[in-house]
Parts: structure tokens; sequence; C-alpha cells
């Protein structure tokens, strides 16, 4: 993978993804707001070289950009922690269940295993909650639906085939219930429209009529979500 080194010292080098697009006519840059992460989009017969110069040219802006990118948010004892959009803070439990208070989170074992029983935790509230969410729709809309995955996805938040298999990020049970429902309404609508068309749209609004104030949250605040950082070997 490319990198650009810095132009002034001190500064470290920005790693570069490069994806040849038989679509794209010039060169364009994006940093993704959830990791991070530089794409560097060029067409199929670009020169890497001339990719890289354009890039070049763009530094002071992806560093700009890069700047802005939440960083990586480490789970200890005594944070707040967003939870179906409340901050509950973090402590220890006694005994081997895990327990809510009306404004904590308390969960059992060492330190160093919260990380991951916190994820464990969330998925299985991401599983009860979109389930529900999902079947409500689905019911409302009158079409079926084949089968429900969860997954850390980075680029989107859900996603619905052509044979009613349903994705979701399972940290959507960190939102708000509002927004978490949007998304399942979203996903349920394409089991009907497969496109993002007005006739999609209006099945959306049939299904959650008060859904854009839950879509712009998602596109305002849903980065910091993706800033948690469950796996505790990971620099």
């Amino acid at each position: 993978m490319p990198h650009l080194p810095p132009a002034a010292p001190g500064e470290p080098p920005i790693e570069i993804t490069l994806r040849r697009s038989a679509r794209a006519r010039r060169f364009s840059l994006r940093v993704s707001r959830l990791d991070g992460r530089v794409t560097l989009s060029l067409p199929l017969r670009a020169r890497e070289a001339d990719a890289l110069a354009f890039a070049r040219g763009q530094e002071a802006w992806l560093r700009r950009a890069l700047a802005t990118v939440p960083g990586p948010a480490a789970i200890r004892w005594g944070m707040d922690f967003p939870l179906e959009g409340r901050a509950l803070r973090l402590g220890p439990a006694e005994g081997r269940v895990a327990r809510e208070t009306d404004d904590a989170l308390l969960l059992p074992g060492a330190e160093a295993e919260l990380p991951r029983r916190l994820a464990a935790y969330v998925k299985l509230r991401a599983r009860d909650r979109i389930a529900a969410a999902v079947d409500t729709h689905a019911a409302a809309l009158g079409r079926p639906w084949h089968s429900l995955t969860l997954r850390d996805t980075r680029s989107r938040w859900g996603s619905c085939t052509h044979d009613g298999r349903l994705m979701f990020s399972w940290r959507l049970a960190m939102a708000p219930p509002a927004v978490l429902d949007y998304v399942a309404a979203h996903e349920v609508a394409h089991l009907a429209e497969m496109n993002h068309s007005p006739a999609f749209w209006a099945v959306v609004a049939r299904l959650m009529p008060d859904y854009a104030p839950h879509r712009a949250w998602l596109r305002a605040e849903g980065q910091h979500l993706h800033a948690w950082r469950f796996d505790a070997d990971r620099p």
C-alpha cells in the first residue's frame, strides 16, 4: 500500500488505498469519517505515479481532514459508554451476571476482559432490538425476510439482498432506539424496492413517517459509534 511521505519534519506519513474504477474520469480523494482511511480513486489506465502526485498536491487538505477524525476510544472502568442513546458508567459487577442501573452498566470479570464482555453485551442487545424492529416493519409491509446477520461493518449500517437476507451493524445498539428503528425500516423497505428511488423512500416514510431526523443523526453522529475500540490488543 503506498504512503505519502510527510512534507514537513515530524509529521507521520499518510497511508493511501488506491482504487481503480472504470467509472472514474479523474483522480479523487476521500477520507473516511469512520476510521480515517484515505482512498484515492483513479481511472483504469491512469499511472499510479500521477495519482500519487495528485495526492501530494492535496496533502494540506488531507492532514486537515484526518485531524477531524475521532480517535479510537479505549474501554476502561469508570468511563461513560453509549447504550441505546444513554451514557452509562462502566463498572465491575459482583458475580457472573451483567446488569444495568439507571446510570451504570455493570459487567463481570477483570478490566482486561471488559472490551470483549462489553462487545458481547452490545451484540446481544442489538440482536434482540433489531430482530423485533425487523419483525414489526416486515409485518407492516407484508413482506417476509429470510435471515438476519450482525457484523461490525464500517461502510454501511445495514443491507438487504434480493432473497431477503438482512445484515446490520451491531453498533446500532449504541445509538438511540429510534435510530436503530430507522435503519431497520430502511432495510426492510428494500424488500419491496431494491433501490433508493422515490418509491423506496415512500415505503420508508410509510413504515416510519418521522425517519428524517434519525437518518440525520446517524450521518452526523454515527462516526462516534465506530470510534469505540473493542479489540484490547489493537494499537
